[in-house]
Order: structure tokens, then C-alpha cells, then sequence
């Protein structure tokens, strides 16, 4: 499996902290200071108290597999790429990232396997994908 194909994010002022700490390999996600519910996906209110007092912290980035699938047929930029893993993975902070797994033993991945964080590059910024955390570092 090559690369696979990013698409340049359009960075809005709202979720500017989560696009700048991606560009520097860091996972920056909103938490509510009013309830303590981590917000994802990355925006300026809480969807389980509708605050919009979040404060931008750094989370570990590492998580779980919740679940996942292989694609084996993809169009466009994708088509070059099969096979290919889109998953969710659940941080260990409790949000769901609908995500894609990296560097992986396609016939051994697992529901519940432990993942770390990668950053690919996109444009000025990166994007979020995971590997299997045997393989930090060299997904």
C-alpha cells in the first residue's frame, strides 16, 4: 500500500488550534469547561451541554480500534490505493475519530487494538491518521 491520497483541509478560525497543532504532529482537540466532555469532531461548542466554553488541549492521540473496515474498491485519487482501512478509533480521552489505519497487517488488525496517532502532510497542515502502536514511529 502506497500513501494514501489527502485532501488539503479548509482551515476555518473556529478549529484553527486543532489544524496548527496537526502541522507540529500534535493532537489538539476542544474540551468542555463547563461538563469535561472532550468535542470531536473539532468545534467551538459542546455538543453535550451546548457551552461554548471549551478550552483547546492536547490529548494523547492514543486510542483504540472501536471499529473498522477494508476497502477493497476506491474511485479517483483513492483507486491506486486499495486495499485500504477506514476505522473509528476511540481515544483514549473517549471520543470517536472516523479515521483510516496506516501501516498495518491488514490480516491482523483487530477491534481493540491499540493505535497511536501520524500526521500526513496536507497543504500548510497535516491530517490525522493512526497506525497499530507496535509500529509508532515508523507508520
Amino acid at each position: 500500500m502506497t500513501d494514501l491520497p489527502v485532501v488539503v483541509p479548509d482551515v476555518t478560525a473556529d478549529v484553527l488550534p486543532f489544524w496548527d497543532g496537526a502541522a507540529t504532529d500534535r493532537l489538539v482537540i476542544p474540551r468542555c469547561r463547563d461538563c469535561a466532555t472532550f468535542v470531536w469532531y473539532p468545534r467551538a461548542m459542546c455538543p453535550e451541554c451546548h457551552s461554548v466554553d471549551v478550552a483547546w488541549v492536547e490529548v494523547s492521540g492514543g486510542g483504540t480500534i472501536y471499529s473498522f473496515t477494508i476497502s477493497h474498491r476506491a474511485a479517483g485519487a483513492w483507486a491506486d490505493h486499495v486495499p485500504y482501512v477506514i476505522a473509528y478509533v476511540e481515544l483514549d480521552e473517549g471520543p470517536r475519530v472516523l479515521t483510516n489505519i496506516v501501516g498495518a497487517d491488514l490480516d491482523a488488525l483487530r477491534i481493540g487494538d491499540p493505535v497511536t496517532p501520524v500526521f500526513h502532510a496536507a497543504g500548510a497542515t497535516k491530517v490525522l491518521r493512526f497506525t497499530p502502536a507496535s509500529r509508532a514511529g515508523g507508520g
